[in-house]
């Protein structure tokens, strides 16, 4: 039905109405008192094999939505009700900023892609706070049951000179760590000028150094309490990197993570790279720049995970997205050391009913290679399950 209704309506509508459109929809579901819910009974991953302990998290399917579908943590709820496990909000500026002119997303369907340049487009750290903090205290007192668990994702305000940068990142993260699961720095996105040049490890240290201290010292810190506890802890700290790195430049951020005492790292986000694609060179050419995320991202995607994973083994949690399409490609990266997996475009090009299928096929897998848990399966490529044996 939704691959019907894409292609006869939402094809034809601008992309970012499309999705203006459809984030009204999820929006709406989220808001109904009941209706959410029962959606989230019906689509939410509820096998316990799928259950994921990890970040000081206990969710009950590896399978998130990545940051860039809710910038401003306006639909938790509704996305949570379609059997996202959990929502990476964002990408949150620290300023408020409209983005670029539009148009700035495009479709690519004979690749099964997107390209954007989409800017950050975001109302800000405080008003992102402030949606978070009502989420959160309506939870506690019982007016609103929590019902998911959210990431942050920030980055560096444009009109922000890169010099100034750590303060400004410094200063999102005071706000928003009160209401974080965890919390992305985003130094990987190439719609805003300049920013990936922060990936460099020199310039990155003193980033990251920066902002762990701000959560570290941040009142009442990661208090959300999704299960009620009002106790502070330690924010979880994940850098989101580009899948354009070198892998000298991969391993270096992964050493430097261990360095600093993160806690995982993300890979990837969008590509630059527009090589190998189906659409024509000329079409591709005339929608100009902007990151490509989709189908065409999965190797190399793939191939980072594996590096990271290599070099770093159980010491970080590693977040796999990009190119994620099916369950196929959530399982291939889980056993390729991925703890947790994302996707955007997949979802996009899936529809609303994509996450539950994932899901249920993840515990299909994960159950006849002989697993108890999808934990279990992480960094296991090339090695077969235990139902192997038997």
């Amino acid at each position: 039905m939704y691959e019907l209704l894409y292609r006869r309506v939402l094809q034809h509508i601008p992309a970012e109405t499309a999705h203006r459109l459809a984030f009204a929809a999820i929006r709406f579901a989220g808001a109904v008192p009941g209706l959410g819910a029962g959606m989230r009974r019906v689509l939410g991953p509820a096998d316990p094999v799928l259950r994921v302990r990890t970040l000081g998290m206990d969710l009950p399917g590896p399978l998130g939505l990545a940051a860039g579908f809710d910038k401003d943590a306006e639909g938790v709820d509704g996305l949570t009700a379609l059997g996202f496990a959990y929502v990476e909000v964002g990408t949150v500026t620290a300023q408020a900023q409209p983005g670029n002119p539009r148009p700035r997303m495009f479709r690519l369907p004979a690749d099964r892609a997107l390209v954007n340049r989409m800017g950050f487009n975001n109302h800000g750290a405080a008003a992102a706070a402030e949606r978070l903090r009502r989420r959160v205290e309506g939870g506690r007192a019982g007016s609103r049951r929590r019902t998911a668990y959210v990431g942050v994702n920030i980055g560096k305000t444009k009109v922000v000179p890169e010099a100034e940068a750590v303060g400004d990142y410094v200063a999102g993260a005071r706000r928003l760590a009160p209401y974080a699961d965890y919390l992305v720095v985003n130094v990987s996105s190439p719609n805003t000028p300049g920013l990936r040049d922060l990936q460099a490890v020199e310039r990155l240290r003193p980033l990251l150094a920066a902002v762990r201290q701000t959560l570290d010292e941040a009142p009442q810190a990661a208090q959300a309490g999704h299960a009620g506890a009002p106790e502070p802890r330690r924010v979880p700290l994940l850098v989101k990197i580009a899948p354009d790195l070198s892998d000298a430049d991969v391993d270096a951020v992964a050493d430097l993570a261990l360095d600093l005492g993160l806690d995982g790292i993300i890979a990837t986000n969008t590509t630059i790279a527009r090589d190998g694609l189906r659409t024509d060179a000329a079409e591709v050419t005339e929608l100009g720049a902007g990151g490509l995320s989709g189908a065409p991202l999965k190797e190399r995607a793939l191939e980072v995970i594996r590096r990271l994973h290599a070099r770093v083994g159980d010491r970080l949690v590693l977040v796999a997205v990009g190119g994620i399409e099916n369950a196929d490609d959530a399982w291939e990266r889980i056993r390729a050391g991925a703890t947790l997996v994302q996707a955007y475009t997949g979802f996009i090009y899936g529809g609303p009913a994509w996450p539950r299928k994932v899901h249920r096929e993840i515990a299909r897998r994960a159950r006849a290679a002989g697993y108890s848990s999808v934990a279990e399966a992480v960094g296991t490529s090339g090695r077969p399950g235990p139902g192997a044996h038997r």
